[in-house]
């Protein structure tokens, strides 16, 4: 169904029918075809690399180019290219043992088969990354995908929706844009699995419309990721990694460094060496480097949650010189704050945006108390070059992933599986826990030509008895 007047539910759903049929025509793609597919994906990131880049910019109102290129367009090709590299050894056939000694000469064997159409909800924050990097996975397993865009992503859904259709039939690939009921919709169809990545509010919402299918969830939510910054780590080095990602897209991650626990000694050097760090990496608010807030509401409300902290009496630094924000280009000084209230918005919920609490600890048994009181990260960072401190974090604080002595680069790695846990998210992609996680990891036991089952059926006796014996010793 063509028909842009009809109500989008039957859109979708035709949508998916279509590649529901072509599913079952041909449900186990060859290997060369999955390559074919995934080059052509690479294809198209390669070719429309600057409509990309334009497009994501026009969404923001302004994003940084270099900031896309780095961690979308990148990233994208390169798990493109780690999933041509592996694709042929994760669709091996998997033999397993045959457990009951009785079966001699069956076989046990996996094999990873798709599931045929996959959804996929993307956010406007990463869009190029969180749709092609999912696609690599739903296509290398053998897939075909539905996939929506954000209502922030106007432009970029567009040009997604336009251009896409010249690289991939609407069987194998189809895009969808946020024009209003989009969403809901979306989420109650009956795909074989679906994907969102974005709010836990909104994912409770994705996971309850799925539920009514019995619809497999794959959810990368968010959360309050934090620094852990021991006593001996260099305090300059730590400034400027953390520094670096918060600032990084603003603040508007998933996976940032959310706020930073110090040692209560080290906080004001701390500080000092991030008004340093700033200012270096972009000089002014109005850098063509540093990117704006996504809408007026996202501002607004950092803006608020600004002034709450100051009025609640936390100290405010801001790190770049001139105005603490600019309304026009939705653009936020980077600050720390010192002393926020508990209660107050920048410690109860996530900031998504370029402000990091400082939070000082006398022990890091406190630290882990504290981050083990709320909800499970999506990710933690410690900072330390004590590798039984390290471990002890590993240990008692768990979270989606880590990244030690840096922050956000676990995501980036193509071989590490992506995902949270708990209130963070379920289920993990990137790499072969992609490939795996859009596959059905069929098990089929072959039995031998004649069945030792015969030794153990009714009526049961002594033999039965010798059988069952020999297999419980």
């Amino acid at each position: 169904m063509n028909d842009p007047t009809a109500p989008i539910a039957l859109r979708l759903r035709a949508a998916l029918d279509l590649q529901r049929a072509a599913y079952h025509a041909q449900p186990v793609p060859t290997l060369a075809e999955r390559r074919t597919d995934l080059q052509t994906l690479r294809r198209f990131v390669s070719e429309q690399r600057d409509a990309l880049c334009e497009a994501i910019s026009a969404d923001y109102g302004h994003r940084s180019r270099h900031e896309t290129l780095m961690a979308e367009i990148v990233p994208a090709i390169g798990g493109i290219d780690h999933a041509i590299g592996h694709l042929r050894r994760w669709m091996r056939v998997q033999r397993r043992a045959v457990d009951l000694r009785s079966f001699f000469g069956a076989r046990n064997r996996v094999i990873p088969q798709p599931l045929g159409v996959v959804g996929v909800i993307v956010p406007w924050n990463f869009p190029v990354n969180l749709s092609i990097v999912p696609l690599t996975a739903i296509l290398a397993a053998g897939n075909r995908a539905m996939v929506k865009m954000s209502e922030n992503s106007r432009h970029l859904a567009q040009l997604l929706v336009e251009r896409m259709p010249a690289y991939f039939p609407p069987e194998k690939l189809q895009f969808f844009d946020e024009t209003g009921g989009v969403g809901p919709a979306f989420s109650q169809l009956p795909f074989d699995h679906l994907l969102f990545t974005g709010s836990g509010q909104t994912g409770r919402a994705v996971m309850a419309a799925a539920s009514s299918n019995l619809c497999p969830v794959t959810l990368e939510l968010g959360g309050k990721s934090p620094a852990i910054v021991d006593d001996g780590f260099p305090i300059e080095v730590a400034a400027e990694r953390i520094l670096f990602v918060k600032c990084l897209n603003a603040g508007q991650i998933c996976t940032t460094v959310d706020h930073v626990f110090l040692p209560e000694a080290r906080i004001e050097a701390f500080v000092q060496a991030a008004q340093a760090v700033v200012p270096r990496l972009y000089g002014r608010l109005d850098s063509p480097d540093y990117t704006s807030i996504i809408d007026t509401r996202a501002f607004e409300r950092l803006v608020a949650a600004l002034d709450d902290a100051r009025a609640r009496g936390a100290r405010l630094v801001p790190l770049l010189p001139g105005p603490a924000w600019d309304a026009a280009t939705r653009k936020i000084n980077p600050h720390l704050v010192l002393g926020a209230a508990a209660d107050s918005a920048l410690m109860t919920r996530e900031i998504f945006g370029p402000i990091l609490p400082v939070i000082g600890y006398r022990s890091l048994d406190a630290v882990v108390e504290q981050v083990n009181a709320g909800p499970r990260p999506l990710a933690i960072y410690p900072f330390s070059h004590d590798r039984a401190t390290v471990q002890m974090l590993l240990d008692r604080v768990m979270s989606g992933g880590v990244s030690v002595n840096d922050a956000l680069f676990h995501v980036g790695q193509h071989d590490l599986p992506f995902g949270g846990v708990g209130a963070s998210g379920m289920g993990h992609y990137h790499g072969r826990e992609g490939f795996e996680t859009f596959s059905k990891l069929r098990p089929v036991f072959y039995q031998a030509r004649w069945s030792t089952m015969k030794l153990i059926m009714p009526p049961y006796g002594r033999l039965a008895e010798r059988v069952f014996g020999f297999l419980m010793r």
